[in-house]
């Protein structure tokens, strides 16, 4: 393996084996995960792992439960389709045998408050807020958790689409951390195709502006 190979084995993947995860092998992603940057060093990050297959069907249904919930809001009948379109992609987790929920924990922003002291405008407190550190933190400690899934032979897909399902989901859990919301969430499993490839990426010259 070459220095950085272990960046490129990392791929969105929707199908897996019905093979569990090694819990030494979860231990080691976490580990990872939690020597992520953070600003102030505040760890902002909890994971909750879920391993029982049953208890992922229950979370299937969650989604669907509030994807065909959100599609009633609309009289919008394209845009209907369109949120009904998405259930599937957003169930993907379905056949993994074990989901990652990533929480984001409180965040004290300094400038914010000082912003909110002079009474700035909601305008200029969005711009502070629009950077989200929080979130910032706990992508860092994701990423670094998909990285090391990857190197152990893993795969496993980012998915932020159901969010509007996140609170149901947060209840359903049970889990309860002062000020923590789940933030992200990630199916972990050994990969069913054996050939992976991700969608091309942007060029450098797209991407990248140096200035001397």
């Amino acid at each position: 393996m070459q220095p950085l190979d272990f960046i490129y084995q990392r791929h969105s993947v929707r199908k897996f084996k019905n093979q569990d995860v090694d819990p030494t092998h979860l231990q080691e992603m976490i580990k990872a995960a939690i020597h992520a940057p953070s600003g102030k060093n505040v760890q902002n990050w909890h994971f909750v792992v879920l391993n029982n297959k049953e208890k992922i069907q229950d979370i299937v249904k969650i989604v669907e439960k509030q994807n065909d919930t959100l599609a009633s809001w609309t009289n919008d009948e394209n845009l209907k389709k369109e949120i009904l379109k998405f259930k599937s992609f957003h169930t993907v987790f379905r056949g993994a045998p074990s989901l990652v929920f990533v929480f984001a924990g409180p965040y004290r922003d300094m400038a914010v408050d000082a912003y909110k002291a002079r009474n700035a405008s909601s305008e200029e407190i969005h711009s502070l807020l629009r950077v989200a550190p929080a979130i910032q933190n706990i992508s860092a400690a994701l990423e670094n958790l998909m990285l090391t899934a990857a190197a152990l032979g893993y795969c496993t897909c980012w998915m932020t689409g159901p969010a509007y399902a996140f609170n149901e989901i947060h209840q359903y859990l049970g889990f309860e951390k002062e000020g923590y919301f789940l933030a992200a969430m990630t199916p972990l499993g050994v990969p069913e195709e054996k050939e992976l490839s991700s969608p091309p990426r942007k060029s450098i010259d797209e991407i990248l502006t140096i200035i001397d």
